[in-house]
């Protein structure tokens, strides 16, 4: 195996001008030694030869430092391992400043729209319509309107209800969010879903700010409406843009993460644009996917051990 020569290379390397690459490997269960070593072949035949292992956690998370081809090595890698989740980016920009997270399918476990329709007895035909424009088969804002007039005269305390009942936290939520703010990072939940979800996932999670849509309400029921200006694929890239700009940053300082393909302009947008159990657009959009592990993998992917995490 390669000699584990750690950052003292990794730094000449920087000197000499060559960018220096990271493949991060998370196991979902256990990563051995003969993991590792089955990689780091993959690397070389992959012409990325990794010049360095150093274990973030042990039997859990390991990096791979090597210094050409990221995107050959993100091919070889993703899906090599049974459970393991393959992340490639660079060595000097892997600890993110700014986080956009989607919300629905990615913070948390459900479509809030779809659950909202159970409630009205309309579940079938709007799960349909979400499920096309995830796949980008429909754009975002059609599909939106669509699935909110089947809404229409539902009772405004169903959305209460709905939350309590059917909203739970993707596992590993409020461990990133909140070690990202403990280390100087500012935290957007951003959503095409609506600000009576949004909000309370938000603060329970421990997000800085929210972007999303607002439901229109006429006595006391739902009006069939969005109040502009609705928060689609566009609306999520310029919300990590406008944060980066107002914090000094760059859009390549930003980790943004999620599942459809409204989330494909700020996936792109982002220095590190992840996939989160996604769809194949968003799949093939991204720079890196989570399939096996929770959201913790992102703490992995900047270099965390669970030591270093707050809690869940």
């Amino acid at each position: 195996m390669p000699l584990a020569v750690g950052p003292a290379i990794s730094a000449s390397l920087g000197r000499e001008g060559k960018s220096v690459f990271i493949a991060t490997l998370i196991a979902k269960r256990r990563l051995s030694g003969g993991d590792i070593s089955v990689a780091e072949d993959a690397l070389a035949a992959a012409g990325a030869h990794a010049f360095s292992r150093s274990w973030i956690e042990d039997d859990k998370a390991c990096d791979l430092l090597f210094s050409q081809a990221p995107a050959a090595a993100r091919r070889a890698l993703e899906g090599l391992l049974p459970e393991v989740d393959a992340i490639v980016q660079g060595e000097a920009s892997r600890r993110r400043r700014l986080l956009v997270a989607d919300m629905d399918s990615t913070m948390i476990t459900v479509e809030c729209i779809d659950e909202l329709a159970d409630y009205a007895g309309v579940k079938a035909e709007v799960a349909a319509v979400t499920e096309r424009a995830m796949r980008g088969e429909l754009g975002f804002e059609q599909a939106l309107g669509a699935r909110v007039a089947l809404l229409e005269g539902l009772e405004e305390g169903a959305i209460d209800r709905c939350r309590a009942e059917r909203v739970r936290l993707t596992p590993g939520a409020r461990a990133l969010v909140r070690t990202m703010r403990r280390e100087g990072g500012h935290t957007i939940l951003v959503s095409g879903g609506f600000t009576r979800f949004a909000e309370p996932v938000a603060a329970d999670i421990g997000f800085d700010r929210v972007v999303a849509n607002r439901l229109g309400v006429r006595e006391g029921r739902l009006d069939g409406t969005v109040a502009g200006p609705v928060v689609g694929a566009a609306g999520k890239r310029q919300a990590l843009l406008d944060a980066a700009a107002e914090r000094g940053l760059e859009a390549g300082d930003a980790l943004a993460v999620g599942d459809g393909a409204n989330d494909i302009p700020m996936l792109e947008a982002a220095g590190l644009g992840v996939a989160y159990r996604a769809k194949p657009a968003a799949v093939a959009a991204a720079a890196a996917r989570i399939e096996h592990n929770d959201l913790t993998a992102l703490l992995y992917a900047q270099g965390y051990s669970s030591e270093e995490w707050e809690p869940d």
